[in-house]
């Protein structure tokens, strides 16, 4: 875990990639105490650890199936229910976390990314027996910020600077050509990429992160928070690999692209 020190900051966005409706805004200054943040998301050999010790059987174990991005399934793979509105998501009976592409897969090949297919339930159930927690949504904005004040990711406001990839998200034409320019098609391992000035790896992209708090504006208890954006995530449809950025998901939802990460009270 890394220290992320007491201090105040600027919250949320309104320039021009943000989106209003999501309630990124208003900008405002935020307080937060020290805490600790796990530098990396949790991965699938960690999660592995969890589930052997403990006999914990996720939510989408329970459920039999889950969601998985269609580019990531075979090509002779039977024709499954599409998410409506965003086909490229495929319920396929058998993925799981230990599954991440659908029962073809295995988590084993890649004990070092994130793991995947776990709802805000399995993400608190690992914090419980790590001893730590979820982050708050201010605690996670605060950490990814990296002790950047006001810019659009976590190193800086250029996207690609120098033209380098710094996180794993989507190149080319969304949801059919991805010429994988950052090196991945799908997940990459957790401490892919240069971390920020606190020490926090894949901050944006690579995976979304659940966070403890309901999401707002709805205020209606029925979705949590997930920040930084996915693999999936591309300009042309999701500028939402931005460290302001926030989505709200049931907290039941478990799909290929959503992980998590813990903190701890800092005594």
């Amino acid at each position: 875990m890394v220290a992320v020190p007491r201090g105040e900051f600027l919250m949320g966005s309104e320039d021009a990639l943000a989106y209003r409706a999501d309630g990124e805004g208003p900008v405002r200054t935020v307080s937060v105490d020290a805490f600790w943040m796990d530098a990396c998301t949790v991965s699938n050999a960690q999660f592995a650890r969890f589930a052997a010790e403990t006999g914990y059987r996720s939510g989408a174990e329970r459920a039999g199936w889950s969601f998985v991005f269609a580019g990531l399934l075979p090509d002779d793979f039977p024709p499954t229910r599409a998410v409506v509105g965003a086909p490229w998501w495929r319920q396929v009976e058998g993925a799981d976390w230990r599954h991440p592409d659908g029962p073809q897969s295995t988590w084993e090949h890649r004990a070092d990314h994130p793991v995947v297919h776990v709802d805000w339930d399995d993400a608190r159930a690992y914090c419980a027996w790590a001893g730590k927690r979820l982050p708050t949504e201010a605690e996670w904005e605060r950490a990814a910020r990296g002790g950047l004040h006001g810019r659009v990711f976590p190193w800086g406001d250029e996207l690609e600077p120098g033209g380098r990839p710094r996180m794993n998200v989507w190149h080319g034409d969304f949801p059919s050509r991805h010429p994988t320019a950052d090196g991945w098609y799908g997940t990459c391992p957790v401490d892919a990429f240069e971390p920020n000035g606190f020490g926090l790896y894949n901050a944006t992209g690579n995976v979304w992160e659940w966070c403890e708090d309901p999401f707002s504006p709805a205020h209606d208890g029925q979705r949590r928070v997930t920040r930084g954006g996915s693999y999936l995530c591309h300009a042309s449809y999701c500028r939402r690999y931005r460290v302001a950025a926030r989505q709200g998901l049931p907290p039941d939802s478990a799909t290929g692209n959503v992980g998590f990460r813990c903190a701890v009270d800092m005594a």
